[in-house]
């Protein structure tokens, strides 16, 4: 995971530090968002040709290494 972790970049200068993709001004939550949002690999890589299958899953990495350090409060949905 630290190679894949390796293509994220942290710069105050770049996307107000927001973490992004080395080399790109695509930040890690935007391409998280667009998964989430059902995109697929494909379709992102299309859209974003800078990017590669590796950018996606250090974006994936990313996240599940930024997931152990906050936990985010979820509502439950009651089932009726």
């Amino acid at each position: 995971m630290n190679t894949l972790l390796d293509r994220i970049s942290i710069d105050p200068a770049i996307c107000g530090g927001r973490p992004c993709i080395k080399g790109t001004r695509l930040w890690v939550s935007l391409i998280l968002d667009f998964l989430a949002d059902g995109m697929t690999e494909a379709e992102l890589l299309s859209e974003y040709p800078q990017l590669t299958h590796q950018d996606v899953m250090a974006a994936i990495a990313y996240g599940a290494e930024m997931s152990r350090e906050r936990i985010i409060p979820i509502s439950l949905a009651h089932v009726a």
